[in-house]
């Protein structure tokens, strides 16, 4: 069975002509029959794209070329068909909304914790865990004991943040998101709060995935995805659609793939 590459990708970088990088970058992706959704913004660029592998390597060969997005990080997994319909590269004032423009990943963010130091962390008694994303991806699978903002939107997870009490009674904060791009920006918004004892998980849930042994995981269920996969597990295999979860199943954003998201 042909197996299809599919890449997860983000940085934040000044890019200030990302809007001239548009064409040139869709005419690559189409003329290599690589699909997906990317976002360009002042701030850098975000998506994912699948194809078949020479022809998604070449793609990424094509950003790195920019010496801005030469050391750009892209993270792997494989699926049996392409979960995009089309290709598109679309222009944004934020690459992740969340809404707050005084916020800037690249003047300071927590501190990274690589996948194989989260368990220990989140382990700690005086550790207060939060899941950054949304209501319909917490229900799919989450870290064991972590906290649910319940939101719709990345957009209304700093209100939320801004009605907990607890944050600043907290030892630590650790926060976790799909690949990273969410934790960026929500830690750099509670450095800028004061909070100071802020961590995040490297490369996010999909990193965790990847180099944690099932047997030493803590994760539990599957992880939500911004495509037709829906959802991987914890093999980065793709679920499909085979099983959502009854608290997902009404609240699942239509035009999956489009979303104004992180994968």
């Amino acid at each position: 069975m042909t197996q299809f590459l599919v890449a997860a990708l983000y940085k934040f970088v000044p890019l200030p002509d990302y809007a001239a990088l548009r064409q040139p970058l869709l005419e690559v992706c189409r003329e290599r029959g690589v699909f997906g959704s990317l976002l360009l913004a002042a701030e850098g660029i975000n998506g994912t794209i699948c194809g078949p592998e020479q022809a998604l390597r070449e793609v990424l060969d094509h950003l790195r070329a920019d010496a801005r997005l030469a050391d750009l990080v892209h993270k792997e997994s494989w699926c049996e068909r392409i979960p995009f319909r089309r290709m598109k590269v679309r222009l944004k004032k934020e690459i992740v909304t969340l809404g707050v423009p005084s916020v800037d990943p690249r003047r300071r963010v927590g501190t990274y914790v690589a996948p194989e130091d989260w368990n220990a962390l989140i382990s700690e008694p005086d550790v207060l865990v939060i899941d950054t994303r949304n209501d319909y991806e917490f229900a799919f699978g989450t870290f064991r004991g972590a906290v649910n903002p319940e939101t719709r939107s990345f957009r209304q997870f700093p209100e939320w943040l801004q009605q907990q009490r607890d944050l600043g009674k907290a030892q630590k904060v650790a926060m976790f998101c799909t690949g990273g791009i969410r934790c960026e920006k929500s830690t750099s918004y509670l450095l800028d709060l004061g909070i100071e004892n802020v961590f995040h998980l490297d490369g996010g849930i999909l990193n965790y995935l990847e180099k944690m042994p099932k047997d030493r995981s803590l994760w539990s269920g599957e992880c939500f995805v911004f495509d037709e996969r829906i959802a991987v597990d914890h093999d980065l295999a793709p679920n499909w659609g085979r099983s959502i979860p009854e608290a997902a199943r009404s609240v699942l954003p239509a035009g999956l793939g489009e979303v104004d998201e992180p994968a």
